[in-house]
């Protein structure tokens, strides 16, 4: 089996971690007998810089051709705010329907665990998030801008349709884990046309006996995610609270370091990143940890079916972090990123 593989390296560290990441598939992919093909695409802020283009239009087309999109980061201080992000990151989101954001959160290790009186076992939940509608569906804008009567507006979109596939695709995930509950995480009771999401859940729960159920109220969420991290199993949430949470569990789990994100479209081809930032002041300095690329690497092997070569990835890093073989998560670990993929290769063939 050979699979083609669209990578955007992106900005800042993305080159950096994207090789690492790239490294880390072809060793795996060796051992496991798979072949793969890899095509560059220069989108980011040098590309734009240089031929004043964020992302073509006749990409999309190539990557339907692909079996799977890697991102390495987005984002670059010389350019305005979001405008890389909107153009190329959003825009594959919504062009490609990406529509599920999935997140795994799991600690691998006691020593890295941040919480007090809580173990890595307490951590292990997987965020199921909207990816193509509510708050970011950019409708609205900003009216005499820079004016005393400046107004910004912006809407929350969902759609029933939306709304049900998300929440179908997470009860999906939840009955195949060991706990198989599923918590609806929204802001109904503020947010009245979130009530939406309360109705579809309750429905959808009926086609799923196996999976126990409950809710939560996004900021109550953040609150209980610290003080009772156990009693997450899966989550099923609107994009901005994905968002929100998600960098919270990082948190929990070691860090942005180790934090990977695949946005999927169960029907199509999907694109996996590590939630990081671009982080341009390490550019180049070979000191990014790119174990959420390779946990992002890991999550498109699960998504092609190549089952096994995923579990070993998994179990090349855990073993790496639960040693202390990489001690510290942070930039500031003194190990370099091209040392932390030969880390993870050395791993996986022993």
């Amino acid at each position: 089996m050979t699979y083609k593989i669209a990578v955007v390296a992106g900005d800042g560290i993305g080159p950096e971690v994207i090789d690492e990441g790239l490294k880390v598939l072809h060793c795996v992919a060796e051992m496991q007998g798979f072949n793969f093909e890899t095509k560059d695409y220069p989108w980011g802020a040098e590309h734009y810089l240089k031929t004043g283009e964020t992302h073509p239009e006749s990409a999309y087309s190539e990557y339907r051709e692909m079996d799977a999109i890697l991102l390495g980061a987005i984002g670059d201080p010389r350019i305005e705010v979001g405008l890389l992000e909107r153009e190329i990151i959003a825009g594959i989101r919504f062009t490609l329907d990406l529509f599920v954001n999935l997140r795994p959160i799991k600690c691998l290790a006691d020593h890295i665990c941040p919480i007090k009186d809580k173990k890595a076992s307490d951590i292990d939940m997987i965020v199921v998030s909207e990816n193509t509608e509510g708050a970011y569906s950019q409708v609205g804008g900003i009216f005499k801008k820079n004016t005393q009567d400046e107004v910004a507006i912006a809407e929350m979109i969902y759609t029933r349709r939306g709304v049900e596939r998300v929440i179908r695709y997470a009860f999906e995930i939840a009955k195949d884990r060991p706990r198989k509950h599923l918590t609806l995480c929204d802001k109904a009771n503020a947010i009245r046309p979130q009530d939406l999401w309360t109705r579809v859940f309750a429905l959808v729960a009926k086609e799923y006996p196996q999976v126990t159920t409950d809710h939560a109220y996004i900021d109550a969420a953040c609150m209980w995610m610290i003080k009772n991290p156990e009693a997450f199993d899966t989550v099923v949430t609107t994009n901005l609270f994905g968002d929100i949470i998600t960098d919270l569990g990082s948190v929990l789990q070691g860090g942005m370091g180790v934090a990977a994100s695949g946005n999927i479209n169960p029907d199509g081809v999907s694109m996996f990143e590590p939630i990081h930032g671009s982080a341009p002041k390490y550019k180049g300095q070979n000191k990014a940890n790119p174990i959420a690329t390779i946990a992002a690497v890991s999550m498109l092997l699960r998504q092609v079916g190549e089952i096994e070569a995923s579990e070993k990835i998994d179990a090349a890093v855990e073993h790496l972090i639960v040693s202390k073989e990489i001690p510290d998560l942070s930039s500031r670990s003194g190990i370099k990123t091209t040392e932390i993929g030969d880390l993870v290769c050395k791993t996986l063939k022993n």
